[in-house]
């Protein structure tokens, strides 16, 4: 294979791996965050809102911070069989208290996909250093 190419291969995959692993690391900064400096509050599910697709739709949480400001936020999850998230019904979240709006499920961070993305992205900027000649 000549050698420019291989040296196209590695950059393209060095990028690509730096992408991935850049974004899982920020993702897991703010569960990291949310987990340290969060403030845990019980939240309302309410209607439908208009983040999500046709199949998933993901409802709209309605909560009182701690400086008794009322929040509604879209869920930051879909409804799921293992987590209906029924209108009326009442789930935990953490919000981070310099920005409400940020917040996440109680127990459903998710952090498999930022692992996952952190970790191809490391393979990626392995594979990439050892396709560079010398």
């Amino acid at each position: 294979m000549p050698q420019g190419t291989v040296i196209a291969m590695a950059g393209l995959t060095g990028v690509s791996g730096s992408v991935a692993l850049l974004t899982g690391l920020v993702c897991l900064r703010r569960i990291w965050r949310l987990r340290r400096a969060g403030v845990d509050v019980w939240a309302m599910v309410k209607r439908t809102g208009p983040v999500g697709d046709a199949d998933r739709p993901r409802p709209l949480l309605q909560f009182t911070t701690e400086d008794c400001r009322v929040m509604e936020v879209g869920s930051p999850v879909p409804a799921s069989k293992r987590r209906l998230l029924a209108e009326g019904s009442h789930v935990l979240v953490r919000y981070d208290p310099d920005d409400p709006r940020e917040l996440v499920l109680y127990g459903d961070e998710r952090t498999s996909w930022e692992y996952a993305f952190t970790g191809l992205g490391a393979v990626f900027l392995l594979v990439s250093t050892g396709l560079l000649p010398g």
